[in-house]
């Protein structure tokens, strides 16, 4: 790993800001597009699932190509960024255009080819500048406390991004703002975003270079992306890592897309002012978690943080359901405010130490499988965003397949004019309720019985640093202290 200049808290700063590119375009991509394809462009629903269906796959499919190049000797992770995120807005902005209604009218097979395929290339440009940007943490510094608080700084501007992206476009329709409007002005800061991350990583990153001799391999790599992926699966850590990220965020997907039925259906109240609180309650609660969440794994590890913040949010959870939804404090109905605070203070506890939990798996899988100082920030970063993605997935699908056992329907939201709303039956409410607290709680269990299982602590890592450093200098190096790991 070759010595870069000192991290100054500015460099930090400008750093984590370029997270703005990535939180403003994601949120506002996954809260509204299928709305925008559906109310605007007139795709049919099932449809218009696909399009982002294909999107999501796509991404995934991405996320280890991107990584293994970006990886490559040579391969500058600064310029990659900045060669990405001026077409990722530009795409971002045509994507919520009605271009596709203006040429082919309410024609469904073309609006759908053509929204496909831009939004597949926001993706692949999103994946082009998301990998670099947190891979490059790992080579920045190998300091336990450092990464931490450069993601933590990451996670607290991602607090706003958030509400900036899920506020903003719910202004459509005010005077003459139109979804694309509001695309345009996010991208503008995605790309401000970016430009400063990457003035703020000059001097303080340098791109590995080849080593005399050394060949650096050409196009997409697909067989050296299949053999780190399983090398990289191999080490011990990583298994259990995974598992804890499937489950983690299986839950809070969960959890999260319920929001809007919660405010609606479990509690009764209006959708508008009812989700304007509960979005500004997690905004808020995650920008106030994520310094705390920070002391606590400088005090101890990010392993410890995990399991006592995620525990709260599970046992809160429980005590919901237990508690009532309909409880009121006078007027007031506490779940516009208890079930966001729960939701905050597990992802901003998450989005503070994944990364970071990731980074650690760069040296172990230097030290067992890197030749001649060769590592994989990319790839090891890439992996987990993987099943991050999975996971998240698995969270929406499984909403929707439990909300059709319990017998939801669309249809019952309304009277037969679609404009008279008409709350679903008791047994689909309570069911609503399950799926807002006792079922994500159960899947958040299963992820922290993974992490429990998860042996890379501060100490654990200490010693693996100390005998890399001995390999790195080539001189005599064991595996002691290192059991839990090997």
């Amino acid at each position: 790993m070759a010595e870069n200049a000192k991290l100054t808290r500015r460099k930090k700063v400008g750093y984590a800001l370029g997270i703005a590119a990535d939180s403003l375009l994601y949120n506002m991509y996954y809260t509204y597009f299928l709305t925008f394809l559906v109310q605007i462009v007139h795709v049919k629903p099932h449809l218009a699932g696909i399009v982002i269906f294909i999107s999501i796959g796509w991404d995934a499919i991405t996320d280890p190509i991107i990584g293994t190049i970006s990886d490559r000797p040579g391969k500058d992770k600064r310029k990659m960024m900045l060669k990405s995120v001026l077409p990722l807005a530009l795409c971002f902005t045509v994507v919520w255009s009605t271009l596709g209604p203006n040429a082919f009218g309410d024609a469904q097979l073309p609006n759908v080819l053509l929204y496909t395929a831009v939004s597949m290339l926001i993706w692949l440009f999103y994946t082009i500048y998301t990998i670099p940007y947190y891979a490059v943490v790992a080579e920045l510094t190998e300091d336990y406390d450092e990464r931490t608080v450069l993601r933590s700084q990451s996670s607290f501007v991602n607090a706003f991004c958030i509400g900036i992206g899920n506020i903003m476009p719910a202004l459509v329709g005010v005077g003459a703002i139109t979804y694309m409007h509001v695309a345009g002005g996010l991208s503008i800061l995605a790309v401000l975003s970016g430009l400063v991350c990457a003035a703020s990583l000059k001097g303080v990153y340098q791109a590995r270079q080849a080593k005399e001799g050394e060949v650096v391999p050409k196009g997409l790599g697909i067989g050296t992306t299949l053999r780190s992926f399983r090398e990289i699966t191999k080490l011990r850590p990583v298994k259990f890592f995974l598992l804890f990220v499937f489950f983690f965020l299986a839950g809070a997907s969960m959890l999260q897309s319920n929001l809007s039925y919660m405010v609606v259906d479990c509690i009764n109240t209006d959708y508008n002012s009812g989700i304007a609180i509960v979005i500004g309650v997690l905004v808020i609660t995650m920008a106030v978690a994520v310094p705390i969440v920070t002391k606590v794994c400088e005090k101890t590890d990010r392993r410890t943080a995990c399991l006592i913040f995620i525990s709260l949010t599970v046992v809160g959870l429980i005590l919901l359901k237990i508690i009532g939804f309909e409880t009121q404090i006078g007027s007031f109905k506490i779940m516009l405010v208890l079930t966001p605070l729960l939701l905050g203070t597990g992802l901003s506890t998450f989005w503070t130490v994944f990364y970071s939990m990731a980074y650690d798996i760069v040296e172990l899988d230097e030290y067992v499988n890197g030749q001649d100082g060769a590592r994989r920030e990319s790839m090891t970063t890439a992996l987990p965003q993987l099943v991050q993605k999975f996971g998240s997935a698995a969270g929406i699908l499984s909403q929707g397949l439990i909300l059709s056992a319990y017998g939801y329907d669309a249809a019952s939201e309304s009277g037969a004019d679609a404009a008279t709303f008409v709350r679903p039956a008791e047994s689909i409410v309570k069911g609503m309720e399950n799926i807002s607290s006792l079922i994500p709680a159960a899947i958040m269990t299963l992820a922290l019985l993974w992490l429990v299982l998860y042996p890379m602590t501060r100490k654990t890592y200490n010693a693996l640093r100390t005998q890399l450093g001995k390999k790195r200098a080539g001189e005599e190096y064991s595996d002691a202290g290192l059991e839990k790991l090997l």
